[in-house]
């Protein structure tokens, strides 16, 4: 998939940007490829940080629901889940501090990257939900509840509904908001103070950090996959992506693996995703 890039500067700073029009909702391929990104980049003993932001219409739409509909049986759908799984966990695990710039929508997979990242900065129309249940799904809320209360974050999985950059920021989980042109430039000069640490105290820190969360990530997302499953078993999920991405698909025939890699195009309300 070649709508994700690295770049690295000679401060250590490295930065991860996905460009996947229309929406930046990603293939099961492209999942994967982002998490094996993160993870590299972690790797490297010459990186002290990572920036994790996008271009286009808005920074994450989750997972690509017509490259699911396209194809037979559940292989989309266990692949999607596996990379989701393997991205969110690669933000997590990365062995140093990963900064993410948030602008427009980050819904579904987006709220799992951004929940397991170390620090938001967001634009100031950025705006963040989870519409899994309006596509007979759910997951992330795992992600969510590390940006909002706990009851903020039931009312948003119950109604799809969305907060924005000024009420993460009032909650304490966006560093940052900051005018749409000045994102980059907000996230970079944060990374430059991190790098410019000891690189062995800031990969402590990030492991320390790690250690002392109060709950297992991987595993309550985990949890949350299961009912994705069985809710895709009872058909009721079929019937609610179908009518959402004007597919059918009881009529697609044999497995074709992947579509066109997009979605529908737009995002109106909570968005285009599923987690």
């Amino acid at each position: 998939m070649s709508g994700i890039t690295t770049h690295r500067d000679e401060y250590g700073i490295v930065e991860i940007v996905v460009d996947c029009p229309p929406v930046n909702a990603l293939t099961v391929a492209g999942w994967f490829e982002l998490a094996d990104a993160v993870t590299a980049a972690g790797n490297d003993p010459a990186t002290r940080v990572v920036v994790l932001r996008s271009e286009g219409k808005g920074f994450n739409a989750g997972v690509d629901i017509k490259e699911m509909q396209h194809t037979t049986g559940f292989e989309a759908l266990i692949g999607a889940n596996k990379g989701c799984f393997a991205a969110f966990a690669a933000v997590y695990e990365c062995a140093v501090p990963v900064i993410v710039a948030v602008h427009g929508f980050c819904v579904g997979g987006g709220i799992g990257l951004v929940g397991n990242a170390d620090i938001i900065i967001a634009s100031e129309e950025a705006y963040f939900g989870l519409p899994e249940v309006d596509r007979g799904a759910l997951g992330a809320a795992t992600h969510l509840s590390r940006l909002v209360p706990q009851h903020k974050m039931r009312a948003m999985v119950y109604t799809a509904a969305t907060a924005t950059a000024a009420e993460l920021h009032h909650f304490g989980s966006v560093l940052e908001v900051v005018p749409k042109a000045e994102l980059r430039e907000s996230a970079m000069r944060v990374a430059s103070m991190i790098a410019g640490k000891s690189p062995a105290v800031m990969r402590a820190a990030k492991e320390c950090l790690n250690g002392i969360d109060l709950w297992d990530v991987k595993r309550s997302y985990r949890f949350e996959q299961g009912f994705t499953f069985e809710l895709n078993l009872s058909g009721v999920a079929d019937e609610l992506r179908n009518e959402f991405a004007g597919t059918n698909k009881a009529s697609t025939g044999s497995s074709t693996g992947t579509t066109t890699g997009t979605t529908t195009g737009t995002i109106t309300g909570a968005g285009a995703s599923e987690a």
